[in-house]
């Protein structure tokens, strides 16, 4: 026996569009009131993604960790996120230290939260209370059961020198000392929170 269907072909089309493609064409027809609705639909589509990606990540670095060690760990950091800072530096190649600050902060706002700039006569300084992925993580008690994504309990770079290190927040040093371009230092200096996600994280672009 044939069951009833759940939805019309109009509404499997429609559940198949880009949010952003129903968004410009809303703008176009002058609904405000619609279009404010699907820009706070989309924003909430892509927070779900990037968090879904944010804890996939922190669950295979936990399980390196708890299996492998802080060895493999750093290995698989340098391996993965290290080769990352290598290939985002065709975009900075050959710009401004201007353009190149653009080009980061606008890939920093692919985390979907605000952050506050502040420039003097030697550096720009990022400021996120709390850091979209890391300081979220730890707010969202993540780390704790039952979930339990791992901590790395030895003091060691990786872990800015501090006992039960957040392993999502490691990759932080291997942006601090991996460069963008090759002979280059690197773009971005992190520091971490002292009370990671309770504290503003910093980062630092030297002029």
């Amino acid at each position: 026996m044939s069951k009833e269907k759940l939805f019309t072909q109009e509404e499997l089309n429609e559940m198949g569009r880009k949010t952003v493609d129903v968004l410009q064409e809303t703008i176009d027809s002058g609904d405000k009131d619609k279009a404010k609705k699907l820009s706070r639909r989309m924003y909430s589509e892509f927070l779900g993604m990037h968090d879904l990606y944010r804890d996939w990540v922190t669950a295979l670095l936990s399980f390196i960790v708890k299996r492998y060690g802080d060895d493999v760990l750093l290995e698989a950091l340098n391996e993965s996120y290290g080769g990352i800072t290598k290939r985002l530096g065709k975009h900075y190649s050959g710009r401004t230290l201007k353009q190149k600050i653009q080009i980061l902060t606008a890939g920093l706002r692919g985390h979907l939260q605000p952050f506050k700039l502040e420039e003097d006569d030697e550096k720009v300084t990022i400021i996120t209370t709390p850091c979209a992925s890391g300081g979220r993580l730890v707010l969202d008690g993540y780390y704790d059961a039952p979930v339990n994504f791992a901590k790395i309990k030895k003091k060691q770079p990786m872990t800015f020198d501090r006992t039960d290190f957040p392993v999502y927040c490691a990759h932080c040093y291997i942006q601090n000392i991996t460069p963008y371009e090759p002979g280059d230092e690197p773009l971005f200096i992190t520091h971490p929170a002292e009370k990671l996600g309770e504290q503003p994280c910093k980062g630092y672009i030297r002029k």
